[in-house]
């Protein structure tokens, strides 16, 4: 069996393209006959999707430019690459907590104004540098808001550079706790970020609890001077409420990744042109990670990293398995096992798991009879509340 992927968009890296395995073939066929889309940042709200389509990679964190619940309800499966760009952001957030504290777009600015020649710029400096005296960053107090991917590895590192670090994220999954450094003190309330830290962080999605979460109610807290950073989403930022926290001396600096015609040119505002997870490493991660978790649906029907299907992992040692995307209702696995049932077939192992609306099963079937296959097949694409059907070869025992 070969399945076709297709690329969709510009900055796919080549590199992990080429290390496709053995079986998948990558922008052989139109977008039409295609098994899967590989992406970036190209947009999907608007677009058809074909019925042969069965599962879109993004080759990112993010998942906002495609429609996933469509996607869903037309039994596609939508992969991110979670982490793959985390060490990225991390270091572009760890060098502007330095870049802030020690003032250097103010300094930078000043010392390009100078007019002269060397020797009276050099007398200049020794005169006008004492204006951008920074501070350190050891000693002081970091809060991280989110201890996901990104958030944990900042806390971490953070620590290691001698901040004492807290943190706060009331849905820290048990692999991000695990990863997080004991060093790391989490705090229950969010106020206890503002009100403490004398650099906040946020690294979290944006959702309704998230947005303008960077707020007046809550900077209002916060210490004189705070350096703060948004280098996750540039809906979490409430602008007019970081303005107005500069003006009142409570932000001494403001970076983010994400620009705003409110922020140009503001000496106290560092913009970058979302470039936290744009670095040729991260790049080729995420296309490694988005190509990979493809490449094990397509062949084994197995889901990982999967933003609107629950994650699902079964060996497949039978012959042949079908994997059923149906709708999260009543008496689905009932009907299937009858069906099964009705074809004489014995079920060696079933997996199901529901995720909001919908539901996914893993069926590995002892049975090698492809007339009863089919019927099986049949069965459940005539069957309500069955979205797609896919039947899988077990090449190695077939």
């Amino acid at each position: 069996m070969t399945y076709h992927i297709k690329t969709i968009g510009n900055n796919i890296d080549q590199i992990a393209l080429d290390e496709i395995d053995e079986g998948f073939l990558v922008n052989q066929v139109s977008e039409a006959e295609s098994d899967a889309f590989i992406c970036r940042a190209q947009p999907f709200h608007d677009y058809e999707f074909s019925k042969a389509l069965l599962a879109i990679g993004r080759a990112g964190a993010g998942f906002n430019n495609i429609p996933i619940e469509k996607c869903a309800s037309k039994g596609i499966v939508v992969f991110n690459a979670p982490g793959g760009n985390a060490n990225a952001v991390k270091e572009l957030v760890l060098s502007m907590m330095i870049f802030g504290t020690r003032n250097l777009k103010p300094a930078n600015k000043w010392l390009t104004g100078q007019k002269g020649d060397d020797n009276t710029i050099d007398g200049a400096v020794e005169h006008g540098k004492k204006a951008f005296s920074g501070s350190e960053i050891s000693g002081k107090t970091l809060g991280v808001i989110g201890l996901g991917n990104i958030g944990s590895k900042v806390a971490n590192d953070a620590q290691r550079l001698g901040m004492k670090v807290i943190g706060y994220d009331p849905y820290l999954s048990i692999e991000h706790a695990w990863n997080l450094s004991h060093h790391v003190k989490r705090v229950n309330d969010l106020a206890e970020i503002f009100e403490k830290a004398d650099y906040i962080t946020v690294h979290t999605p944006a959702t309704d609890e998230t947005t303008k979460m960077l707020n007046w109610k809550n900077l209002s807290k916060c210490k004189k001077g705070v350096i703060l950073l948004n280098y996750a989403r540039d809906e979490i930022t409430d602008k007019e409420a970081v303005l107005k926290a500069i003006d009142e001396g409570i932000v001494r600096f403001f970076g983010t990744d994400f620009g705003s015609e409110k922020f140009y040119h503001h000496p106290q505002v560092f913009l970058t042109p979302h470039l936290g997870g744009s670095t040729v490493e991260a790049s080729l991660n995420c296309t490694r990670m988005a190509l990979d978790s493809v490449q094990t649906y397509l062949k084994t029907g197995e889901i990982i990293n999967s933003v609107n299907f629950p994650r699902v992992l079964q060996e497949l040692n039978t012959p042949y398995r079908v994997t059923l995307i149906n709708k999260n209702v009543p008496n689905v696995v009932a009907q299937i096992s009858l069906a099964v049932a009705a074809e004489n077939i014995n079920i060696a192992n079933i997996v199901n798991r529901g995720q909001g609306d919908y539901a996914y099963t893993l069926l590995d079937l002892d049975e090698k009879d492809e007339g009863k296959l089919a019927a099986l097949v049949s069965r459940f694409e005539a069957a309500d509340n069955i979205i797609r059907v896919r039947l899988i070869e077990n090449q190695s025992l077939v």
